[in-house]
């Protein structure tokens, strides 16, 4: 290993005026779709945007509180941790997210 430390990458996205309170919004990355979403408390999430059940995708969902329901066959995603809850078993990626003069960056490389 060279000691070199990998480049982070800001994604810079969409206004956070364009994602809806208890909404989402989409995007392609070299990761594949993500979807943003923006909590009522105001709080914005990335993650996968692919249901870990069927696929489903997760900005076509319900927002709540800090979570997401699939709009396929209602599996819960928290958005902090990408885990299904309840008895559902599954996991989507999440990524950094972070507001800068109201606009929002997704974090693509670790």
């Amino acid at each position: 290993m060279d000691g070199t430390q990998p480049i982070e990458s800001w994604l810079n996205v969409c206004d956070l005026d364009d994602i809806p309170v208890r909404g989402a919004r989409r995007f392609w990355s070299a990761f594949g779709e993500i979807a943003v979403f923006r909590t009522g408390s105001q709080d914005v999430y990335a993650i996968d945007n692919r249901c870990p059940h069927k696929h489903g995708p997760l900005s076509e969902g319900i927002v709540h509180d800090t979570g997401v329901t699939c709009p396929l066959h209602s599996w819960v995603i928290d958005l902090q941790t990408g885990q299904a809850r309840g008895a559902d078993s599954g996991c989507v990626r999440t990524y950094p997210t972070k507001i800068a003069d109201g606009r929002v960056l997704v974090k693509t490389i670790p």
